[in-house]
């Protein structure tokens, strides 16, 4: 399936490069200084189709954090719920939105629906959608 429109280069590839070098950074120091201690299994991979369970929309999950990688201020200010900051946590794309949210396993559900989301930034992630969920071919974080 092909992905209708696009941002424009400029603000797609630099969203996507600080995006991807934050990440590589992160698991790098991770590894480097042997912090990957407690690894639970996540329930959602990437190109899986969700539902948050509190603010009741659908998403795709782009990429899967071990355990809560954000700051105690935020965590503080938007995780209002309180989950479990050494669970799982997603960077999820939002259907028919602008932006994208940072979600706690314990808020997210299997999307009832199989219908493709709406979002700008999906073609920077997949390259199709098929079966239900999007796939990546040939790219790695």
């Amino acid at each position: 399936m092909a992905f209708p429109g696009s941002l424009p280069e400029a603000v797609e590839g630099e969203w996507l490069k600080k995006f991807v070098k934050k990440r590589t950074r992160t698991l790098l120091s991770e590894i480097t200084m042997g912090t990957v201690t407690n690894i639970s299994r996540a329930k959602f991979a990437i190109g899986d189709l969700i539902h948050h369970r509190i603010f009741e929309y659908r998403g795709v999950i782009v990429d899967v954090d071990p355990q809560f990688q954000s700051t105690d201020e935020w965590y503080e200010a938007v995780a209002k719920s309180r989950p479990p900051k050494d669970r799982p946590w997603y960077h999820v794309l939002v259907h028919d939105a602008m932006h994208t949210t940072y979600v706690a396993e314990k808020n997210l559900a299997h999307a009832e629906s199989d219908a493709p989301i709406n979002h700008p930034m999906l073609h920077g992630f997949f390259s199709r959608f098929e079966n239900g969920r999007y796939v990546r071919d040939g790219r790695t974080n």
